[in-house]
């Protein structure tokens, strides 16, 4: 099978397509032909080292979407030539064959195409565990997504909508996108440069009940003191690649505040039921009308480099996903 690969850690010219054998699925495993797969910032982050130095040649690439090519022992409920979406926990996306677990595979329904698919597999999880599980939205909280455009904030914000969520703030870390995040149905977008104020004028003073936020760093410090009583800070990414926060728990039981995380690579290993659950609610959401999963760009797979050097900017905005199969 043809993939794109890389050997080396480093910048977006380490990626490189290069011949490899046809996968197999072992037990437990689905085969996937593999029509769309779509673009994270951990792919960039992959790339780069962030999670380990380089092992031989690595294919990058969290979730597609494709046709069931073949069954390992041991899996019901899928038939070969079904079309699916997949969530890939040890990547491997960005190639014409992908093998995962079959706990991470879902028929595509009804609503959702396979383009849409092709990038629901990580993203559509992590927005609802973000903000149903790990910040435990309650109807009518004030709800704060920094990355208000990227990925996940375009589909965290309609989901809180969806959960009964009262204010929503976003922020951005560009001026060009602004206009699209307030496509999305935020009731306040900011700049992230200056941002701290302006919520709390917003917010009378009071603050927020939840914060969600991917940027790290110094974002993850400004934000930390607008929660209101009992809010919650969601962290689940450090784009911003700064240096951690050390919090000592006296500032935050003296203010009644919580700082909790999301990983789903996290998840998929100790609690897949959950990766599940979550994936599930969210295609019962689109079901009932009330959440759309739009891609923003499709891209030919021979410009992933340009997309990575977008991903490394924070240029991209909306969800993208690669045109894996020909004619697709």
């Amino acid at each position: 099978m043809e993939a794109i690969a890389f050997d080396t850690n480093g910048g977006p010219q380490v990626l490189r397509r290069v011949a490899l054998a046809d996968p197999a699925p072992g037990p437990g495993e689905v085969l996937i032909r593999v029509a769309y797969a779509g673009v994270n910032y951990a792919e960039a982050e992959h790339r780069r080292g962030v999670f380990g130095p380089v092992n031989g040649l690595e294919v990058p690439g969290l979730e597609v979407s494709g046709v069931v090519a073949g069954l390992g022992a041991g899996v019901d409920g899928l038939a070969v030539g079904q079309p699916v979406a997949a969530y890939l926990p040890d990547f491997g996306g960005y190639a014409e064959l992908a093998v995962t677990r079959a706990e991470f595979v879902l028929p595509v329904p009804d609503g959702l195409d396979l383009v849409a698919a092709g990038g629901f597999g990580c993203v559509a999880p992590t927005a609802y565990g973000i903000v149903a599980a790990a910040g435990r939205l309650a109807a009518g909280e004030t709800v704060l997504i920094h990355a208000a455009a990227g990925g996940v904030g375009s589909l965290a914000v309609q989901i809180a909508r969806a959960l009964g969520a009262g204010t929503l703030i976003g922020t951005v870390g560009r001026a060009d996108k602004v206009a699209r995040a307030e496509q999305l149905g935020y009731d306040l977008v900011l700049p992230r440069t200056g941002f701290a104020p302006a919520v709390l004028t917003a917010t009378a003073g009071r603050g927020v009940d939840v914060v969600l936020d991917p940027v790290g760093g110094s974002v993850r410090a400004e934000s930390l003191p607008l929660l209101a009583p009992f809010g919650r800070l969601v962290a689940f990414g450090d784009a911003a690649a700064e240096a951690d926060l050390s919090l000592p728990l006296l500032s935050l039981w003296k203010h009644n505040r919580t700082a909790g995380g999301y990983n789903i690579g996290d998840l998929a290993r100790r609690a897949p039921g959950l990766w599940r659950a979550h994936a599930l609610a969210v295609l019962g959401l689109i079901a009932e009308g009330k959440v759309r999963f739009e891609v923003a760009e499709v891209v030919p797979l021979d410009e992933v480099r340009a997309v990575h050097e977008r991903l490394d900017a924070g240029a991209t905005v909306g969800k993208i996903v690669l045109r894996i199969a020909a004619g697709a």
